[in-house]
């Protein structure tokens, strides 16, 4: 008789108050997912327990810092699941510390932790919102070091969730490769596990018949493809993750994040995400993203 937890995939969602995890929870029930938010971690177990039962094979729980007290058991519970079968995906939504500010300030609600302190026996004071991001920031450190991150600073709600579902179509139980082209020009990607600045090579964004088109165009390609520089940085690239590679994934790494930027992140790292991609999917799971092609204007709020 087989096991039947061997066939419940829970998908956990954790991250920073503000950062998209309502909106990932949508996008996760768009795709056949039973979707929880807000569950206390003690009830993590007995909802599984539950599950084992039931027709819903696939879990999407949100847990974050209101269950502040319990959430240093969260790893070891997770760790006990694998072990009876369960495959379990950790996801962190993260965002800078002004894009939270800004969010909060727009949406006028208030900061899970923003609630009044004691100072002494006479006084109380609110803590400040800066200060309530930084603390959440450290208090959920652990689950952000064992979870696959999402930057959402920048992302629309419709972007997020297309990174989301493109995500888990290619979730697997080898190692997954995300390569992010981007614009040092907005800030790094958070979420980056190694960042190849590409800025010092050939910039077809001078060459006026090419500036308006992007990486992924055949003459900005052709360009691109005849420096040899161009040429030699892919190839050092390529080379330092197929080093790396193998031994990160024995290392029971699930997810490697490449970011690669230029100046506007249209030409030149767009193209060597798209040849990196093009490459490395012969042998890994890949996903590609493209920041600032498919970045407008917009807030994700929670």
């Amino acid at each position: 008789m087989s096991n039947p937890t061997t066939q419940i995939q829970l998908v956990l969602i954790t991250g920073m108050s503000g950062s998209g995890k309502s909106v990932t929870l949508n996008a996760m029930e768009d795709i056949g997912f039973y979707c929880v938010d807000n569950l206390p971690p003690g009830l993590l177990t007995p909802l599984i327990d539950l599950q084992k039962h039931s027709q819903a094979r696939r879990l999407a729980i949100a847990i974050d810092v209101r269950s502040a007290d319990a959430l240093p058991q969260v790893p070891a519970q997770l760790i006990q699941l694998q072990s009876l079968g369960i495959q379990v995906v950790s996801l962190f939504l993260d965002a800078s510390t002004d894009t939270l500010v800004r969010r909060f300030s727009e949406t006028r609600r208030r900061h899970p932790l923003s609630k009044t302190v004691q100072i002494n026996s006479m006084h109380h004071q609110q803590r400040a919102l800066t200060e309530a991001i930084e603390l959440e920031r450290e208090m959920l450190s652990e689950l952000r070091a064992n979870a696959h991150v999402i930057d959402t600073s920048i992302l629309r709600p419709t972007q997020l969730q297309s990174y989301v579902k493109a995500f888990f179509e290619v979730l697997s139980t080898q190692l997954t490769l995300v390569f992010e082209s981007f614009a040092f020009k907005r800030g790094i990607p958070n979420d980056s596990d190694f960042v190849f600045d590409v800025r010092m090579l050939p910039n077809p964004h001078y060459e006026p018949e090419l500036r308006e088109l992007t990486g992924c165009d055949a003459p900005v390609i052709h360009f691109l493809q005849e420096h040899a520089d161009v040429q030699k940085m892919l190839h050092h690239i390529e080379g330092f993750l197929e080093t790396w590679l193998d031994a990160m994934s024995l290392n029971h790494r699930s997810y490697v994040t490449v970011a690669i930027g230029c100046t506007g992140g249209q030409h030149r790292s767009v193209y060597l995400v798209e040849q990196l991609s093009k490459h490395f999917q012969k042998r890994w799971m890949t996903l590609k993203r493209h920041r600032e092609m498919d970045t407008r204007p917009g807030a994700i709020t929670s």
